[in-house]
């Protein structure tokens, strides 16, 4: 698989999930924290450079560059990074590296006036800095953070206006999400995003924190891992089995999944009968980058997943 087939997620993730030891084969001792809460917290340290509006942007987030796409600032953008596959125009654009293998001197040579860095990239930041070239750290952080991390990039790249009218738009989607779900019975719900193919190990859910737990809130269900605070958990089957929950959401993203392969993972689910959402068939395979990536495309995601949770009764 090429590199950029790869979503923003598993690179925001990677460092965490390389702090936390897979459980072997069959043993099970209850969810697993993976990721950070505290990272969370804290507040990107935006470096414009002095001036006017950046012109030439280095984005190696991909949630970050969506964004500065659907406000208008694509064609400021030259370089990418290694895991951007959208827009469809980003796929011409110069590879730099990503989260852990930035390349430093091929980002120099484009002459960016703005780069966009993970907060976790601090050294790199600061290289940048004292270079004289204009930073924007991101910070993974729940769904109002997509929200205002717009309303961030809109000066520094000239479309304000835009960055606002994008920002407001996604929130009226989410409150019609929100809407449409009030007063409705909120069913136990597992969200899962990730985990060995064909199998139920190494299974990745949303644990309470961040923009999929939030996402479940949204759409009216209950995140059966809520009480675990942070973004993802790492769960065996006698988790999921005592968590009992209603509805299964299972995405899978990074390349498309054929008819045979659906099934295949669907049937995955059929080993654990005693589990209310697969005995009432509740359990959804989606699939698509924009389940896992924290950009402007959330607003279709959740769309789809509160479809799932509450689905709509069409005559």
């Amino acid at each position: 698989m090429r590199a950029w087939a790869w979503t923003a997620l598993a690179a925001l993730l990677a460092m965490a999930l390389a702090l936390c030891a897979p459980l072997a084969a069959g043993e099970d001792a209850g969810p697993t924290p993976i990721g950070s809460a505290g990272l969370l917290a804290r507040e990107p340290r935006t470096q414009p450079r002095a001036g006017a509006p950046a012109r030439r942007i280095v984005s190696i987030v991909p949630a970050v560059t969506e964004m500065l796409f659907a406000i208008g600032a694509g064609p400021q953008v030259v370089a990418v990074s290694s895991y951007d596959n959208w827009p469809p125009a980003v796929r011409s654009l110069t590879r730099v590296g990503a989260l852990l293998d930035p390349d430093i001197e091929r980002i120099l040579r484009l002459h960016p006036d703005l780069v966009v860095v993970y907060g976790t990239q601090s050294e790199l930041d600061t290289k940048f800095r004292r270079a004289g070239i204009g930073t924007f750290p991101y910070v993974l952080g729940g769904l109002d953070n997509l929200m205002a991390t717009i309303r961030r990039l809109g000066p520094l790249v000239g479309r304000s206006a835009e960055a606002g009218q994008v920002a407001d738009g996604l929130q009226a989607r989410f409150d019609a999400i929100r809407a449409r779900v009030a007063g409705k019975r909120r069913p136990r719900t597992l969200l899962v995003f990730g985990r060995e193919p064909g199998t139920l190990r190494a299974i990745d859910a949303s644990g309470g924190v961040g923009f999929l737990s939030d996402i479940v809130a949204l759409s009216g269900g209950d995140n059966v891992f809520g009480s675990e605070r942070r973004e993802s958990v790492r769960v065996g089957t006698e988790s999921i089995l005592a968590a009992a929950p209603e509805v299964i959401i299972d995405i899978h993203y990074g390349r498309t999944l054929g008819p045979e392969e659906i099934d295949r993972e669907r049937a995955a689910w059929k080993t654990l009968p005693a589990v209310p959402a697969v005995r009432m068939g509740r359990v959804a395979l989606l699939v698509g980058d924009e389940y896992v990536v924290p950009g402007p495309r959330l607003a279709d995601a959740a769309e789809a997943i509160a479809d799932v949770i509450h689905p709509v009764r069409r005559r």
